[in-house]
């Protein structure tokens, strides 16, 4: 019994496993007729032109004025026609044979026909326009590093600029070569002009910028301190300090500061202090005023603010506005001329550039605001 059970187990599967084969292959068979069919419609087609060739004149009018009429009821029901890649081929050089080929179309344009000429035009001069022989010499690594940082560097050159940079060097690439690349460092943003980094770099020296430090007296009264500060080398070119910081006030300020000399741009923010006559001020020296929307876009007074809390109001008691002034304008004058500022590169506003610093001497402390900072420098040599 134990035989018989296996052997019929084993029909069994062998059943299940010709079946699954034999679908396989139908289905074979039936994709490669279907392809067969797709392909074998355009020599049916020339097949069946060659048999025209023997038919009479007048059944060739009949035939196609019938086929002619069928198309015109299709037409009416039909949608969009489905047409493959040789029958486009077929249609396209059958209307390459016919004189009057325009009028001829009923299921298709015109326009449609020459798109698909347009589109074997272009594969056809693609393959006569492939390098002969082996595939092209890739372009040295070091060669598309130094296109793309000329490109990343110098926003305003084109391609021909920097083909003109690399011949110098001895670099030899095509025009489209280098456009290839540019595209990719720059990703999509615009190819001219320049960055605002660039243009704040360019523009420092004219522009300033100014705003309030608010901070709480001894009494809790409030007191502010005035700052306006120069971009290009952090120099705070002015402070004051008041419990009552009016428009009138504020505008007096900035005629304090720009007697001698005047930028060309100042940043300020929104506050009420500045108002129209800070605005009206600022024009009569021929001053463009720029406000900000947001602290953040006047950020060379904020990080100044910033450091002047962290150093020197946070540690000091207000006595008044006279101690107000005078803790301010001794720090301004320890930041100027001697605090090193992180944001440029370490120097010192008003100082000598590092480079220049002689490393030899004694060194010699000298106490800023009774020793909450100290200034170090070399004592000067006979």
């Amino acid at each position: 019994m134990a035989a018989v059970r296996l052997t019929s187990d084993a029909c069994a599967l062998m059943r299940k496993t010709l079946k699954n084969r034999t679908q396989s292959l139908s289905e074979a068979a039936r994709d490669f007729l279907q392809d067969a069919r797709e392909w074998s419609r355009p020599v049916r087609v020339v097949g069946q032109a060659i048999a025209d060739v023997r038919k009479t004149k007048a059944d060739l009018i009949a035939e196609n004025a019938l086929l002619r009429q069928q198309l015109i009821a299709a037409k009416r029901h039909l949608g969009r026609p489905q047409v493959s890649k040789p029958e486009k081929l077929a249609i396209t050089l059958w209307a390459r044979l016919t004189t009057h080929w325009q009028t001829s179309f009923l299921l298709f344009q015109p326009d449609t026909v020459l798109r698909w000429h347009r589109e074997m035009f272009r594969v056809v001069w693609w393959r006569k326009s492939r390098p002969k022989g082996n595939a092209k010499a890739k372009l040295a690594r070091e060669t598309v590093k130094l296109i793309m940082g000329m490109a990343r560097s110098n926003r305003t050159w084109g391609a021909e600029r920097i083909r003109g940079e690399l011949l110098k060097l001895g670099v030899v690439v095509a025009k489209r070569t280098i456009q290839k690349y540019m595209r990719m460092a720059r990703k999509g943003n615009s190819p001219g002009g320049q960055t605002w980094s660039t243009f704040l770099k360019n523009h420092a020296h004219e522009i300033w910028s100014c705003d309030f430090v608010q901070t709480y007296d001894l009494r809790f009264r409030q007191i502010f301190a005035f700052v306006i500060i120069q971009h290009d080398t952090r120099e705070v070119v002015y402070q004051a300090a008041t419990y009552h910081p009016t428009q009138e006030w504020t505008a007096q300020q900035l005629r304090n500061a720009t007697f001698d000399a005047a930028p060309r741009f100042l940043i300020r923010d929104g506050d009420g202090k500045f108002g129209s006559v800070f605005d009206d001020v600022a024009r009569g020296a021929d001053i463009e005023v720029i406000r900000s929307l947001h602290p953040n876009m006047n950020a060379f007074c904020e990080r100044f603010i910033g450091t002047l809390r962290r150093e020197c109001l946070d540690h000091v008691l207000l006595v008044g506005e006279e101690h107000m002034r005078r803790l301010v304008s001794e720090y301004v004058g320890y930041f100027n001329e001697c605090r090193p500022h992180q944001g440029n590169c370490q120097s010192i506003p008003l100082g000598a550039a590092n480079d220049n610093v002689v490393a030899a001497g004694d060194v010699v402390a000298r106490a800023i605001l009774g020793g909450l900072h100290h200034s170090y420098r070399r004592a000067a040599t006979a």
